[in-house]
């Protein structure tokens, strides 16, 4: 069995999911305004300065790069809703959920052998279904799902014949987006922490009482 220290390694350059955000903020309540903010490209009230933080920026990134704001909120965005997908899937994997069929047709191999762990979903998979997975994504992120620069960040569906959910009320959109903003935020916390468990040779949802 590989090192922890080497585990986490792999395991952390596969699974990036977790780039991007440098806050977690549990309300979806608007932040007041405050007059003593001052920043160049983000202002108390916009879309994901929600309550207890508001605006967090504590490296001044906003005042340093304004004009990369609107590329900083595609990131976290992107990165927010893989991470809810990763941790999904690592609950319903550990809950014995899986596809039916065969993962690799030469290796014999089907989805109900692979582990459920995050380890063992790593090394479980053959090189061949990461790099498939891999080239999936790009296709999907740069081809279908691509963000038009004249539309709100995040929206990629575009005109795509999906039934996309729309809200008219401009209250209850900004607090859809917020929802979708914070809980990107806590499942890219989530799933790190997982990384993390796994990485100390722990079990990913149950660290405490899985050895």
């Amino acid at each position: 069995r590989r090192g922890s220290v080497a585990v986490a390694a792999d395991v952390v350059k596969m699974i990036s999911v977790v780039l991007g955000s440098l806050a977690f903020n549990g309300l979806v309540t608007p932040a007041p305004t405050r007059a003593a903010v001052s920043m160049s490209a983000i202002s108390p009230g916009d879309i994901g300065t929600t309550r207890p933080l508001g605006v967090f920026d504590p490296l001044k990134l906003m005042e340093k790069n304004p004009g990369k704001y609107r590329r900083f909120q595609e990131m976290e965005i992107k990165h927010g809703r893989i991470a809810m997908l990763a941790t999904l899937g690592v609950i319903t994997t550990e809950a014995g959920f899986r596809l039916p069929g065969y993962i690799s047709f030469s290796q014999d191999l089907k989805f109900s052998d692979i582990p459920g762990s995050l380890d063992g979903a790593y090394f479980g998979i053959p090189i061949a279904g990461w790099v498939q997975i891999a080239a999936f994504i790009a296709a999907l992120d740069i081809a279908v799902f691509r963000q038009d620069p004249d539309l709100p960040p995040g929206d990629v569906v575009q005109d795509l014949p999906i039934q996309w959910v729309r809200y008219d009320d401009p209250e209850v959109k900004a607090f859809k987006l917020n929802i979708e903003r914070n809980n990107g935020r806590a499942a890219m916390m989530g799933i790190l922490g997982m990384i993390v468990h796994t990485a100390l040779g722990q079990d990913a949802l149950y660290p405490i009482v899985s050895k």
